[in-house]
């Protein structure tokens, strides 16, 4: 249901979003006026509230098509109060029964637990939508849902002496809370086939799935490469704080950046392509015969509904270039932050925590990613920066915080060499953008005042 009454606010300003209070206007009357008493009502018709449009977005930031799939309507249709009454139906029980809840258990995690659910709950039927669709909406609420608690139990954390936190790593598990010992990749660097043999392991399939999910965010063959090198580069500046950052030289550029972190690259670009490529024609369950139509119909629901090539323009602008950069910068914070957090809050780097905040940024990076490449590529359109990367960056934010804090005393400074190398690297990067973004628009000002002149003289 549409109202035909214009806005007169959007049409003075047509940037402005159609949700977004109007600003206080310095020509506003100083005395209130008057104003008739409002019609019940839409034109006299009253409104019921199972007609009221819940279409209408919080944002000019639209998910990859504008109608929702409806080939199950069930699972599209609003369904807040019912969600409403089972979830207290189900704590009642879990709370009150005695079979469920013994006097002997731990009462304090199941509470969390049940904190946990129904905060997850509230973020699944009452956040925002964001840019993705499949294969549910409510899929990626809750995604956000867990980045904000993420967020928050950092936020905790940040309050918290290193001691402390150790200590309440504990609570999660029993095994946490005893000192590990660093691994050093760096005591035979001979270039020998057992010496290659001895550095392969279970990390380097992490390395390549990890840049199969970046090529999967990024959609950027330069991209990539450019990070892949830059960790390398991270990692030599920081092996003297962290001892498995020590590697050898064909570690570092032969077997991460030339096979693992090329060949996972590779194949996240490929899957990018088939899916930029891919005919999106969806049928209906209902429309779909024959129970293995019905099934591939199904499995069809976990791949995108559409598929969007990213093209970051980094030289176009300096909009752009600065959001590259920072893109980058997050990037190589994220890769970063997990190994000074594992290693000061002694866990192991295949324990299910370590794999799980990395799994859970992948899946928070990619609708984050595609909200930042539609803000700075269409502003026009998306006239605010995304919820998920607003909340990714505070994230990554907070985690250097925490990191900081608690690595007072914890690692050697850097050195000299360290510090002029970054130091190199960061005028090189002005100097650039200087030379590409600044003398440009320093000749075209220039030029502007030469003609604005001459048009005076004469």
């Amino acid at each position: 249901m549409t109202s035909a009454v214009k806005d007169p606010i959007n049409e003075e300003n047509p940037n402005l979003s159609p949700t977004s209070p109007a600003e206080d206007s310095d020509t506003a009357p100083l005395y209130p006026t008057s104003e008739p008493e409002p019609i019940p009502g839409l034109h006299g018709v009253p409104v019921r509230w199972y007609d009221a449009d819940r279409t209408e977005p919080y944002t000019k930031i639209v998910p990859f098509q504008e109608k929702h799939d409806t080939s199950v309507e069930f699972f599209y249709k609003p369904v807040t109060l019912s969600a409403l009454g089972i979830g207290l139906v189900v704590l009642a029980y879990v709370a009150t029964t005695q079979d469920v809840l013994e006097e002997g258990q731990d009462k304090r995690r199941v509470g969390a637990y049940a904190a946990i659910a129904s905060f997850l709950t509230f973020s699944m039927i009452q956040f925002r939508d964001g840019p993705f669709i499949r294969p549910h909406p409510a899929f990626w609420r809750i995604i956000l849902g867990l980045n904000l608690l993420y967020e928050l139990a950092l936020v905790f954390l940040l309050f918290q002496d290193l001691d402390s936190a150790r200590e309440m790593m504990k609570y999660l598990d029993s095994d946490l809370g005893v000192p590990l010992a660093e691994k050093s990749y760096a005591e035979d660097c001979t270039l020998t086939p057992h010496a290659i043999w001895n550095a392969l392991d279970i990390f380097c399939i992490a390395h390549t799935l990890g840049w199969f999910g970046k090529a999967m965010i990024l959609r950027d063959y330069w991209f990539c490469w450019i990070l892949s090198i830059a960790f390398e580069l991270a990692e030599y500046s920081l092996q003297h704080q962290l001892a498995n950052f020590a590697e050898c030289w064909w570690d570092h550029w032969i077997l991460d950046v030339l096979l693992c972190n090329w060949l996972g690259t590779y194949l996240g670009m490929k899957v990018c392509q088939y899916l930029e490529v891919k005919p999106y024609e969806w049928r209906g369950i209902r429309q779909t015969r024959g129970l293995r139509s019905k099934a591939k119909r199904v499995l069809s629901q976990f791949s995108p509904h559409d598929f969007t090539a990213f093209e970051w323009g980094t030289a176009t602008d300096f909009t752009h270039f600065f959001c590259v950069v920072l893109l980058l910068s997050v990037f190589l914070a994220a890769e970063l932050n997990p190994f000074y957090l594992k290693t000061l809050l002694w866990m192991e780097p295949d324990h299910p925590f370590v794999i799980a905040r990395l799994a859970f940024v992948f899946l928070w990076a990619l609708p984050a990613v595609r909200e930042l490449f539609q803000y700075i590529s269409d502003p026009r359109k998306a006239v605010r920066m995304g919820q998920h990367v607003w909340l990714l960056l505070a994230t990554i934010a907070t985690e250097l915080l925490v990191i900081k804090k608690w690595s007072k005393g914890m690692f050697a400074p850097f050195p000299k060499t360290v510090k002029l190398g970054w130091a190199i690297g960061v005028a090189l990067l002005v100097s650039y953008s200087v030379m590409q973004f600044g003398l440009p628009q320093a000749r075209k000002y220039a030029r502007n005042q030469r003609q604005k002149y001459r048009t005076k003289v004469l």
